[in-house]
């Protein structure tokens, strides 16, 4: 599966169009990494926790819109995006969406 953010794929052709596909997972924060955030925010410096728990999420979400393109005979997604929104305070979704297509 050819995934890309760009809305054609250089030198190949889109010979079929399949439409939105789109993954989504909605994650907790964890209480150990809400701990090591504040004490973070004192003195300053990466939150590493979340910036796992997004880089999870983001594959997850990622790994749920390959599924919906596979199972509509896609080959390629394009025009990828991602998006976050608040659910309930300490839950959060993030969102991936783009076109499935056929290409040669």
């Amino acid at each position: 599966m050819l995934l890309t953010n760009i809305e054609t794929v250089p030198g190949k052709k889109i010979v079929e169009h399949f439409g939105l596909v789109q993954g989504s997972t909605i994650r907790a924060k964890h209480v150990g990494r809400d701990i090591m955030a504040s004490l973070k925010n004192i003195v300053g410096g990466e939150l590493k926790g979340y910036t796992q728990l997004m880089m999870e999420s983001r594959k997850e979400a990622t790994e749920r819109m390959v599924k919906e393109a596979e199972q509509l005979g896609a080959n390629a997604v394009v025009n990828i995006r991602y998006a976050t929104s608040s659910v309930t305070q300490g839950a959060a979704e993030l969102f991936a969406y783009g076109t499935a297509v056929r290409i040669e």
